[in-house]
């Protein structure tokens, strides 16, 4: 992958883990579980998105979910097909190339939001879905086991750029 050298920044906001979620098909909602393993340069160990690209994880707030509940649908985590769940940070805010640590990983913002070719049904119950707009995807530097209740912790702001980012979405 890349020798990216953080320095932590401890008055940046941090959120927590609510849920990792994989799945071993793609176009599919994502199971709800408590931990799970990042392979660095690829993502989740068993989960369908992993691969060598731009896309590794997916990450969505809780926040951004409780929209969607807002608006009637009876949803949670894994529903828009999320890899991790979190608490306490907006992360559609958080600019390309922003350092996470989430346990003993580090993860670099590769892209937020994403173009959703072909509607899901959650963009038909509700008229829009929350995934395009606010989740967000990174690539994995440095794996390693990951679980519900785990700190993350935003260690560097980005500059809008990235090192692993495609020229389009």
């Amino acid at each position: 992958m890349s020798d990216i050298e953080v320095q932590a920044v401890t008055t940046r906001p941090s959120g927590s883990v609510t849920s990792i979620n994989l799945s071993e098909r793609k176009t599919v909602r994502k199971t709800p579980g408590t931990t799970g393993v990042l392979i660095e340069g690829r993502g989740f160990e068993g989960d369908a998105h992993a691969g060598d690209w731009h896309r590794q994880v997916s990450l969505l707030a809780q926040e951004s979910i409780d929209k969607m509940v807002a608006k009637g649908l009876d949803v949670s985590a894994g529903d828009f097909a999320e890899n991790i769940t979190t608490h306490g940070v907006e992360l559609f805010t958080l600019p390309l190339g922003t350092i996470l640590h989430i346990g003993p990983t580090v993860m670099e913002v590769s892209q937020i939001g994403k173009v959703c070719h072909t509607k899901c049904a959650i963009y038909y119950q509700a008229g829009d879905c929350i995934m395009p707009h606010e989740g967000i995807f990174a690539v994995v530097y440095t794996g390693g086991r990951i679980s519900a209740g785990d700190e993350l912790v935003i260690a560097q702001i980005g500059d809008g750029t990235c090192t692993y980012c495609a020229s389009e979405s």
